[in-house]
């Protein structure tokens, strides 16, 4: 296989876990004869600074054109200020909207050897599997009007959270795809007692789960299940959920496997690449962690993670993607853990346990 992968570095540590996952990405390759051509691209506040954009023209061309794309992660102090025109999270949501990546699927399942890393009691975690699936170009970030305006000598801002009867559809129906392929169950997640958006949602996910007999559905009202997350998230198998709630949620859901440097994304949509699979974008969800930024500190298994899912989703290699998985658990199972896990390694040592696995089991696998 031969694939080109547009790289977004971005800020803050984003640059240390790409430049990571790209160490992972070359030895799969190696093992297996493939070719991933990872050329940088800039994003958010990088971008700023150089361009004055957060998405220069040039780097969503190279996406489009591009098999996937790997993002670290974007923003810090820099550009935090709230009267700032430009911002480096403008980057994320334009690209995702310039990609039409509707869907985000973020996968929650905490490893046995981190679960006195969580705050929740061990107990609690016993048998947790489970994935979101939030709609992820549409609702309150995409809604207009968006803007401030003067009311009666005061400042007023606006946000406009929309929904359309084809965009719930087309998430919801990619939702009830996956729970067939694990535990049959969804949880549709919103709050259909106070918003007309939500009332809607609630509607055609109803009428989508009617097409998917063999799947359970249930409605929780977003509050609700933000304490049933932290409760009893064992009994969760796929949620699903609007743009916002989706954000929220998933980084509270974090803390399950004990520290958010743990969790993957892939966001995906209907633009197929050359191999005929989903041209998604894959990130680690933490932010930029301007903090340690440098330090050659920061946890690099989400954007591994993130690239065994782009291995998955986007080139059709399962067995290359299941390989770094495992080879990822097998290293937190000796013992390489970084610091926001509770151990020492750096981001560098990390790698190295990773591959060491990585290289392990393909000379089994041969």
């Amino acid at each position: 296989m031969n694939a080109n992968i547009a790289c977004l570095p971005g800020d803050g540590i984003g640059p240390e876990v790409v430049d990571a996952a790209k160490v992972v990405l070359d030895a799969v390759g190696d093992a297996f004869g493939h070719q991933f051509i990872l050329q940088n691209y800039p994003i958010g506040g990088g971008a700023i600074d150089l361009y004055g954009n957060a998405l220069p023209d040039f780097t969503l061309e190279a996406c489009l054109d591009a098999d996937a794309v790997l993002l670290g992660a974007v923003g810090g102090p820099k550009w935090d200020s709230p009267d700032a025109l430009v911002r480096p999270e403008q980057g994320l949501l334009a690209i995702r909207k310039g990609l039409n990546l509707f869907a985000n699927l973020r996968p929650v399942k905490p490893h046995a050897k981190l679960l006195s890393a969580s705050p929740l009691k061990s107990e609690k975690l016993i048998g947790v599997d489970l994935i979101f699936v939030r709609e992820l170009t549409s609702g309150i970030y995409f809604g207009t009007p968006k803007e401030r305006r003067n009311i009666n000598g005061e400042e007023m801002a606006v946000d406009t959270m929309s929904y359309t009867t084809g965009e719930i559809q087309r998430v919801s129906r990619l939702a009830f795809e996956l729970a067939r392929q694990r535990r049959k169950k969804v949880t549709s997640i919103d709050k259909a007692n106070v918003l007309e958006s939500s009332r809607l949602w609630r509607k055609v996910v109803s009428q989508v789960g009617s097409e998917y007999p063999d799947v359970a559905l249930e409605h929780i009202l977003v509050d609700a299940a933000a304490m049933y997350l932290l409760s009893k998230p064992a009994s969760f198998d796929v949620l699903v959920t609007e743009n916002m709630f989706g954000d929220i949620l998933t980084d509270e859901a974090s803390v399950l496997t004990g520290s958010m440097g743990n969790l993957p994304s892939a966001s995906i949509g209907d633009g197929l690449n050359k191999f005929g699979k989903p041209r998604g974008l894959y990130e680690p969800i933490h932010g930029s962690a301007p903090d340690i930024a440098g330090k050659g500190v920061a946890n690099p298994i989400g954007t591994v993670l993130s690239a065994a899912l782009m291995l998955r989703y986007s080139f059709g290699l399962e067995n290359e993607a299941l390989l770094i998985e495992k080879a990822v658990s097998q290293a937190i199972e000796q013992g390489a853990l970084t610091a926001d896990l509770g151990g020492n390694y750096t981001t560098s040592a990390m790698i190295q346990a990773i591959l060491q696995q990585f290289s392990e089991s393909i000379s089994a696998y041969e």
